[in-house]
C-alpha cells in the first residue's frame, strides 16, 4: 500500500491537514477533532486512535523550530493505524491520542516566513529584531514559549527567563496560560485525564521524567524499558519549570516523558531524520504499551 505521509519533507501545517484527512479516509476508526485554534485562528487537530482503557498522549511542535517532531508523529500516526487495521486486537487495550502540531503559526512562520497579516507581520519582524531569518523561531506568533506557559512555578521561570517581553524563544509571558494553543492542550489534558503523555521535542538524544518528586514509582520502571529499546540517555530532573510536561506531573502525579530527539542545533536536518524515527519509534511504543 501507498504511503501517505512523506516525512523527508518539511511539514508545513497545511501539509500536515492535507494528510490528516487522507489518513482518517483510508483509516475510518481514526478519528479527527478540532481542540482549538492559534493565535491565527488555525484548526489545532488531535487525533485519536483506539478505545482502550488505558489512554496515553503524545505531542510534537510546541516550539516552531523543533517542526521535525511533526514529521516523526505523522509517520508515527500512518504506521500505528496500519497496525491497528492488521491486528485482531486493533488497540491492544490503549487509547492512543497525538496532537501532531500544537504551534502551527509557529511552525509556518520558521518554514515558510511571516504572515502576510497585520499585526503579525510586524510584531515578528519586531520581536525578530529585523532580522529575515526565522529559522530559530521557537515561540508561537506572539513570541510566546508555548513550552513555558504552564501552572508548574512558572513564576519561577517568569522571574529568570532572559526574555522580559515576547521574543522568538523562552519569553514565558505575563500570565501562564494566556495563549490559544496552550490552552487547547491544558483543556484537552483536563478533559482525557491521560494516563500517561510524552511530549516530543528536539535535540539532545536524552529525555526527562521526573518532577520535584512527584512522578509515580512506575515512571522509572518505564523510563528503564526506554533506555532499553534505544540510545537516549534517561535524566530524571532537570531545572526547568512550566512546561507541559512539568505541569502533567505536578497535576496528577502520572507519568510524562519529554523526548529530546536527535543531537545538533534546530532545526535538525532532514538528513538525520531516518535515524531519529528509528530510535523515536522504539521509545514510543514502549512509552505507549508497557505497563
Amino acid at each position: 500500500m501507498t504511503r501517505i505521509t512523506n516525512s523527508m519533507i518539511p511539514y508545513t501545517y497545511e501539509r500536515m491537514v492535507h494528510d490528516l484527512y487522507v489518513l482518517q479516509y483510508r483509516y475510518p476508526f481514526m478519528k479527527l477533532e478540532v481542540i482549538g485554534r492559534s493565535v491565527l485562528g488555525y484548526p489545532i487537530f488531535h487525533v485519536l486512535l483506539g478505545k482502550g482503557e488505558r489512554s496515553v498522549h503524545l505531542n510534537g511542535s510546541f516550539h516552531a523550530n523543533e517542526w521535525i517532531t511533526t514529521n516523526v508523529l505523522m509517520q508515527f500516526i500512518e504506521e500505528y493505524a496500519e497496525g491497528m487495521k492488521q491486528s485482531e486486537e486493533r488497540d491492544g487495550g490503549v487509547t492512543l491520542s497525538i496532537v501532531p502540531m500544537v504551534n502551527p503559526d509557529g511552525v509556518n512562520l520558521v518554514l515558510n516566513g511571516p504572515p502576510l497579516v497585520e499585526p503579525y507581520y510586524s510584531l515578528v519582524q519586531y520581536v525578530n529584531r529585523g532580522f529575515d531569518d526565522f529559522t530559530g523561531w521557537k515561540a508561537n506568533i506572539r513570541g510566546i514559549d508555548l513550552n513555558n506557559q504552564f501552572p508548574a512555578y512558572w513564576d519561577v521561570e517568569k522571574e529568570r527567563k532572559i526574555p522580559k517581553e515576547p521574543y522568538p524563544r523562552d519569553y514565558p509571558g505575563e500570565e501562564p496560560l494566556t495563549e490559544p494553543e496552550v490552552q487547547a492542550m491544558a483543556e484537552l489534558t483536563k478533559h482525557y485525564q491521560f494516563d500517561r503523555v510524552v511530549a516530543l521535542h528536539t535535540q539532545g538524544k536524552e529525555f526527562y521524567w521526573g518532577y520535584l518528586g512527584k512522578e509515580p514509582e512506575e515512571s522509572e520502571r518505564i523510563a528503564s524499558k526506554l533506555t532499553d529499546v534505544s540510545s537516549y540517555k534517561s535524566v530524571r530532573n532537570v531545572d526547568s519549570h512550566a512546561g507541559y510536561k512539568d505541569w502533567f506531573i505536578h497535576e496528577w502525579s502520572r507519568p510524562g516523558f519529554t523526548l529530546e530527539l536527535g543531537k545538533g542545533v534546530n532545526p535538525l536536518p532532514l538528513s538525520q531524520y531516518p535515524e531519529i524515527y528509528r530510535e523515536t519509534r522504539n521509545i514510543l511504543l514502549a512509552a505507549i504499551h508497557t505497563k
